[in-house]
Protein backbone atom coordinates (compact mmCIF):
# COMPACT_ATOMS: atom_id res chain seq x y z
CA UNK A 1 0.00 0.00 0.00
CA UNK A 2 2.85 2.44 0.54
CA UNK A 3 5.15 1.57 -1.68
CA UNK A 4 6.53 4.64 -1.80
CA UNK A 5 7.33 4.89 1.53
CA UNK A 6 8.92 0.88 1.48
CA UNK A 7 11.67 2.17 -1.18
CA UNK A 8 12.67 5.34 0.72
CA UNK A 9 14.82 5.57 4.06
CA UNK A 10 13.03 8.00 5.77
CA UNK A 11 15.46 9.52 9.12
CA UNK A 12 14.14 9.80 11.71
CA UNK A 13 11.48 12.48 13.04
CA UNK A 14 10.89 14.09 16.17
CA UNK A 15 7.06 13.69 15.66
CA UNK A 16 6.70 12.93 19.74
CA UNK A 17 9.60 10.88 18.86
CA UNK A 18 8.40 8.44 16.78
CA UNK A 19 10.64 6.78 14.04
CA UNK A 20 8.13 6.95 11.16
CA UNK A 21 10.50 3.61 9.71
CA UNK A 22 8.58 2.22 12.78
CA UNK A 23 5.40 2.94 11.41
CA UNK A 24 6.04 1.89 7.95
CA UNK A 25 7.22 -1.44 9.30
CA UNK A 26 4.00 -1.51 11.52
CA UNK A 27 2.02 -1.18 8.51
CA UNK A 28 3.86 -4.11 6.73
CA UNK A 29 2.98 -6.57 9.48
CA UNK A 30 -0.49 -5.87 9.65
CA UNK A 31 -1.00 -6.72 5.87
CA UNK A 32 1.37 -9.77 6.12
CA UNK A 33 1.12 -11.05 9.66
CA UNK A 34 4.30 -12.53 8.97
CA UNK A 35 7.81 -10.82 9.77
CA UNK A 36 9.55 -12.54 7.01
CA UNK A 37 7.20 -11.20 4.50
CA UNK A 38 6.77 -7.97 6.05
CA UNK A 39 10.44 -7.43 5.89
CA UNK A 40 10.05 -8.72 2.09
CA UNK A 41 7.75 -6.26 1.42
CA UNK A 42 9.89 -3.14 2.57
CA UNK A 43 13.01 -4.29 1.36
CA UNK A 44 14.17 -5.50 5.11
CA UNK A 45 15.94 -7.95 6.70
CA UNK A 46 13.96 -10.34 9.02
CA UNK A 47 16.48 -9.16 12.32
CA UNK A 48 16.00 -5.85 11.33
CA UNK A 49 12.09 -6.48 11.14
CA UNK A 50 12.33 -8.61 14.96
CA UNK A 51 14.02 -5.12 15.70
CA UNK A 52 11.56 -3.17 14.39
CA UNK A 53 8.59 -5.07 16.14
CA UNK A 54 10.28 -4.59 19.35
CA UNK A 55 10.70 -1.08 19.26
CA UNK A 56 7.21 -1.01 18.21
CA UNK A 57 5.95 -3.02 21.12
CA UNK A 58 7.79 -0.67 23.51
CA UNK A 59 6.61 2.51 21.66
CA UNK A 60 2.70 1.34 22.54
CA UNK A 61 3.45 -0.73 25.75
CA UNK A 62 1.68 -3.52 23.80
CA UNK A 63 2.59 -6.70 22.25
CA UNK A 64 0.86 -5.82 19.11
CA UNK A 65 0.99 -9.04 17.45
CA UNK A 66 1.31 -12.43 18.97
CA UNK A 67 1.45 -15.61 17.25
CA UNK A 68 -1.42 -18.20 16.18
CA UNK A 69 -1.27 -21.00 13.81
CA UNK A 70 -1.97 -18.82 10.55
CA UNK A 71 0.74 -16.17 11.68
CA UNK A 72 1.23 -13.57 13.96
CA UNK A 73 -2.54 -12.30 15.17
CA UNK A 74 -2.68 -8.16 15.67
CA UNK A 75 -3.68 -7.82 19.84
CA UNK A 76 -6.99 -5.68 20.05
CA UNK A 77 -4.42 -2.59 20.33
CA UNK A 78 -2.54 -3.11 17.09
CA UNK A 79 -6.41 -3.39 15.31
CA UNK A 80 -7.25 0.32 16.86
CA UNK A 81 -3.98 1.54 15.27
CA UNK A 82 -4.09 0.06 12.36
CA UNK A 83 -6.82 2.80 10.19
CA UNK A 84 -5.64 5.69 11.60
CA UNK A 85 -1.75 4.64 11.02
CA UNK A 86 -2.59 3.53 7.90
CA UNK A 87 -4.20 6.56 6.75
CA UNK A 88 -1.12 8.87 7.97
CA UNK A 89 1.33 7.11 6.22
CA UNK A 90 -1.21 7.11 2.53
CA UNK A 91 -1.43 10.79 3.19
CA UNK A 92 2.65 10.97 3.89
CA UNK A 93 2.97 9.37 0.66
CA UNK A 94 1.23 10.90 -1.03
CA UNK A 95 2.55 13.82 -0.50
CA UNK A 96 6.26 12.35 -0.64
CA UNK A 97 4.77 11.09 -3.89
CA UNK A 98 4.08 14.34 -5.59
CA UNK A 99 7.68 14.41 -7.84
CA UNK A 100 7.41 10.88 -8.92
CA UNK A 101 7.29 10.36 -12.23
CA UNK A 102 4.54 7.76 -12.76
CA UNK A 103 4.41 4.35 -14.88
CA UNK A 104 1.60 2.80 -15.21
CA UNK A 105 2.38 -0.47 -16.82
CA UNK A 106 4.83 -0.82 -13.50
CA UNK A 107 2.27 0.78 -10.77
CA UNK A 108 1.29 -1.36 -7.95
CA UNK A 109 -1.23 1.46 -6.79
CA UNK A 110 -4.87 0.86 -5.49
CA UNK A 111 -7.01 3.32 -7.19
CA UNK A 112 -9.92 4.13 -4.63
CA UNK A 113 -13.08 5.58 -6.45
CA UNK A 114 -16.52 6.69 -4.31
CA UNK A 115 -19.57 6.15 -6.76
CA UNK A 116 -22.80 7.06 -6.38
CA UNK A 117 -25.14 4.87 -7.94
CA UNK A 118 -25.80 5.78 -11.45
CA UNK A 119 -22.42 6.79 -12.23
CA UNK A 120 -21.32 3.19 -11.21
CA UNK A 121 -23.84 1.80 -13.27
CA UNK A 122 -22.63 3.89 -16.21
CA UNK A 123 -19.17 4.19 -16.05
CA UNK A 124 -17.95 1.16 -13.61
CA UNK A 125 -17.32 -1.82 -15.94
CA UNK A 126 -16.07 0.63 -18.57
CA UNK A 127 -13.03 2.17 -15.76
CA UNK A 128 -12.36 -0.75 -14.65
CA UNK A 129 -11.60 -2.55 -18.01
CA UNK A 130 -9.87 0.65 -18.97
CA UNK A 131 -7.32 -0.01 -15.89
CA UNK A 132 -6.49 -3.20 -16.18
CA UNK A 133 -5.67 -2.57 -19.54
CA UNK A 134 -3.63 0.45 -18.81
CA UNK A 135 -2.07 -0.29 -15.63
CA UNK A 136 -2.72 -4.24 -15.55
CA UNK A 137 -0.66 -4.29 -11.76
CA UNK A 138 -2.97 -1.69 -10.01
CA UNK A 139 -5.62 -2.38 -8.04
CA UNK A 140 -9.27 -0.88 -7.85
CA UNK A 141 -11.02 0.00 -4.84
CA UNK A 142 -14.57 1.32 -5.10
CA UNK A 143 -16.98 2.52 -2.69
CA UNK A 144 -20.83 3.44 -3.11
CA UNK A 145 -21.80 6.95 -0.96
CA UNK A 146 -25.40 7.92 -1.24
CA UNK A 147 -25.21 11.98 0.11
CA UNK A 148 -23.78 14.16 -2.25
CA UNK A 149 -22.02 15.92 0.31
CA UNK A 150 -20.61 12.67 1.78
CA UNK A 151 -18.19 12.80 -1.14
CA UNK A 152 -16.30 15.88 1.05
CA UNK A 153 -15.96 13.46 3.82
CA UNK A 154 -14.97 10.83 1.94
CA UNK A 155 -12.29 13.36 0.33
CA UNK A 156 -10.90 15.24 3.14
CA UNK A 157 -10.17 12.24 5.38
CA UNK A 158 -8.37 10.57 2.29
CA UNK A 159 -10.15 7.51 2.16
CA UNK A 160 -11.11 8.44 -1.50
CA UNK A 161 -9.20 9.70 -4.30
CA UNK A 162 -11.84 11.00 -6.23
CA UNK A 163 -15.87 10.79 -6.37
CA UNK A 164 -18.24 10.32 -9.14
CA UNK A 165 -21.59 11.86 -8.43
CA UNK A 166 -24.06 14.59 -8.44
CA UNK A 167 -22.00 17.88 -7.41
CA UNK A 168 -21.75 18.57 -3.97
CA UNK A 169 -24.76 21.28 -2.29
CA UNK A 170 -21.58 23.13 -1.61
CA UNK A 171 -18.07 22.37 -2.55
CA UNK A 172 -14.86 24.14 -0.34
CA UNK A 173 -12.28 25.65 -2.36
CA UNK A 174 -10.49 22.34 -0.72
CA UNK A 175 -12.41 20.08 -3.07
CA UNK A 176 -11.91 20.77 -6.85
CA UNK A 177 -14.86 19.38 -9.01
CA UNK A 178 -15.26 18.50 -12.94
CA UNK A 179 -18.60 18.16 -14.73
CA UNK A 180 -18.33 15.09 -16.76
CA UNK A 181 -21.93 14.18 -18.28
CA UNK A 182 -25.53 15.17 -18.18
CA UNK A 183 -28.76 13.48 -17.89
CA UNK A 184 -31.85 14.28 -19.39
CA UNK A 185 -35.18 13.34 -17.38
CA UNK A 186 -38.12 11.96 -18.67
CA UNK A 187 -41.21 10.09 -17.69
CA UNK A 188 -41.82 6.75 -17.88
CA UNK A 189 -45.49 4.48 -17.38
CA UNK A 190 -45.62 0.89 -18.42
CA UNK A 191 -46.23 0.11 -21.79
CA UNK A 192 -49.44 -0.28 -22.00
CA UNK A 193 -50.76 2.74 -19.81
CA UNK A 194 -53.54 4.97 -21.33
CA UNK A 195 -51.02 7.60 -20.57
CA UNK A 196 -48.79 6.51 -23.07
CA UNK A 197 -47.23 8.30 -25.77
CA UNK A 198 -44.47 10.82 -27.56
CA UNK A 199 -45.41 13.32 -24.35
CA UNK A 200 -47.80 13.77 -21.50
CA UNK A 201 -49.59 17.08 -21.17
CA UNK A 202 -49.56 18.43 -17.60
CA UNK A 203 -53.07 17.67 -16.42
CA UNK A 204 -52.65 14.16 -17.06
CA UNK A 205 -49.34 14.10 -15.45
CA UNK A 206 -50.90 15.60 -12.12
CA UNK A 207 -53.85 13.79 -12.30
CA UNK A 208 -51.65 10.18 -12.31
CA UNK A 209 -50.18 8.58 -8.67
CA UNK A 210 -46.32 9.41 -8.72
CA UNK A 211 -43.19 7.18 -7.48
CA UNK A 212 -40.55 9.53 -6.48
CA UNK A 213 -36.50 8.16 -6.70
CA UNK A 214 -34.30 9.87 -3.74
CA UNK A 215 -31.57 8.32 -3.46
CA UNK A 216 -30.72 10.84 0.09
CA UNK A 217 -33.89 9.94 1.31
CA UNK A 218 -35.85 12.96 0.48
CA UNK A 219 -39.85 13.35 -0.13
CA UNK A 220 -38.94 16.43 -2.62
CA UNK A 221 -37.69 15.68 -5.73
CA UNK A 222 -36.62 18.55 -8.19
CA UNK A 223 -39.84 17.94 -10.56
CA UNK A 224 -41.86 18.81 -6.88
CA UNK A 225 -39.42 21.91 -6.70
CA UNK A 226 -40.03 23.02 -9.82
CA UNK A 227 -44.24 22.53 -9.37
CA UNK A 228 -44.36 24.59 -6.54
CA UNK A 229 -43.08 27.41 -8.52
CA UNK A 230 -46.69 27.01 -10.14
CA UNK A 231 -48.25 26.24 -7.15
CA UNK A 232 -48.95 22.86 -7.84
CA UNK A 233 -48.19 19.40 -6.24
CA UNK A 234 -48.55 16.33 -7.61
CA UNK A 235 -49.22 12.86 -6.12
CA UNK A 236 -46.83 10.84 -4.51
CA UNK A 237 -47.40 7.29 -3.26
CA UNK A 238 -44.30 5.08 -3.38
CA UNK A 239 -40.53 6.62 -2.58
CA UNK A 240 -37.56 4.67 -2.78
CA UNK A 241 -33.65 5.23 -2.62
CA UNK A 242 -32.79 2.50 -5.46
CA UNK A 243 -33.43 4.16 -8.87
CA UNK A 244 -32.46 0.73 -10.30
CA UNK A 245 -35.86 -0.83 -9.01
CA UNK A 246 -37.84 2.12 -10.38
CA UNK A 247 -38.34 0.56 -14.22
CA UNK A 248 -39.55 -2.59 -12.69
CA UNK A 249 -42.04 -1.23 -10.20
CA UNK A 250 -43.02 1.01 -12.99
CA UNK A 251 -43.55 -1.69 -15.82
CA UNK A 252 -46.11 -3.92 -13.45
CA UNK A 253 -48.19 -0.69 -12.13
CA UNK A 254 -50.30 2.26 -13.24
CA UNK A 255 -47.61 4.92 -11.85
CA UNK A 256 -45.59 7.15 -13.30
CA UNK A 257 -41.98 8.39 -12.52
CA UNK A 258 -39.78 11.13 -13.77
CA UNK A 259 -36.39 9.89 -13.88
CA UNK A 260 -33.48 10.06 -15.73
CA UNK A 261 -33.00 8.76 -19.63
CA UNK A 262 -30.37 6.80 -18.71
CA UNK A 263 -31.82 5.01 -15.55
CA UNK A 264 -34.24 3.72 -18.01
CA UNK A 265 -32.83 3.35 -21.58
CA UNK A 266 -32.91 -0.56 -21.83
CA UNK A 267 -36.66 -0.97 -20.40
CA UNK A 268 -38.01 0.70 -23.96
CA UNK A 269 -39.65 -2.92 -24.54
CA UNK A 270 -42.03 -2.42 -21.33
CA UNK A 271 -42.11 0.92 -20.67
CA UNK A 272 -43.44 4.24 -22.63
CA UNK A 273 -41.03 7.21 -22.48
CA UNK A 274 -42.09 10.58 -22.62
CA UNK A 275 -41.22 13.96 -22.54
CA UNK A 276 -42.01 15.75 -19.38
CA UNK A 277 -45.21 18.35 -19.43
CA UNK A 278 -42.23 21.25 -17.63
CA UNK A 279 -38.99 22.25 -18.44
CA UNK A 280 -36.58 20.33 -16.25
CA UNK A 281 -32.92 20.85 -16.22
CA UNK A 282 -30.77 17.96 -16.76
CA UNK A 283 -29.11 16.04 -13.81
CA UNK A 284 -25.38 16.80 -13.86
CA UNK A 285 -22.47 14.34 -12.93
CA UNK A 286 -19.12 15.36 -11.42
CA UNK A 287 -15.96 14.13 -10.63
CA UNK A 288 -14.57 15.70 -7.48
CA UNK A 289 -10.99 15.50 -5.81
CA UNK A 290 -9.06 17.25 -2.87
CA UNK A 291 -6.69 20.15 -4.19
CA UNK A 292 -3.75 18.31 -1.97
CA UNK A 293 -4.43 15.30 -4.84
CA UNK A 294 -4.23 18.26 -7.91
CA UNK A 295 -0.55 17.67 -8.71
CA UNK A 296 -0.12 13.82 -7.64
CA UNK A 297 0.76 12.08 -10.83
CA UNK A 298 -0.86 9.09 -10.28
CA UNK A 299 -3.80 10.83 -9.80
CA UNK A 300 -3.75 12.90 -12.17
CA UNK A 301 -3.45 9.64 -14.78
CA UNK A 302 -6.26 8.53 -13.06
CA UNK A 303 -8.29 11.48 -13.18
CA UNK A 304 -7.57 11.45 -17.48
CA UNK A 305 -9.06 7.78 -17.17
CA UNK A 306 -12.15 8.50 -15.94
CA UNK A 307 -12.69 11.48 -18.70
CA UNK A 308 -11.34 9.10 -21.61
CA UNK A 309 -13.86 6.21 -19.94
CA UNK A 310 -16.66 9.25 -19.94
CA UNK A 311 -15.60 9.82 -23.83
CA UNK A 312 -16.14 6.56 -24.82
CA UNK A 313 -19.59 5.72 -22.90
CA UNK A 314 -20.94 8.70 -25.10
CA UNK A 315 -21.24 10.94 -22.27
CA UNK A 316 -21.88 14.84 -23.39
CA UNK A 317 -19.89 17.35 -21.68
Amino acid sequence: MHRFLSCVSIHPMDLYGVDLNLLVAFDALIAERSVTKAGQRIGRTQPAMSAALARLRTLFDDQLFVRGKDGLQPTPRAVELAEPLGRALAEIGRTLGYAQSFDPDDTQVTFNIAMQEHAAHKLLEGLAGYLHTRAPSARLNVRAFTARDEAIRLLDSGEMDVALGVPPSSAPGRIFTERLFEEPFVCVVRKNHPAAGPAIDRKTFLALDHLLVSPEGDHFGHTDTLLAQYGLKRSLVLTLSQMYLAPQLIAGSNLIATLMLGVVAGWTDRLAIMEPPFALEPCAYVMSWHRRNDDYPAQRWLRACVRSVCAGAGSGG
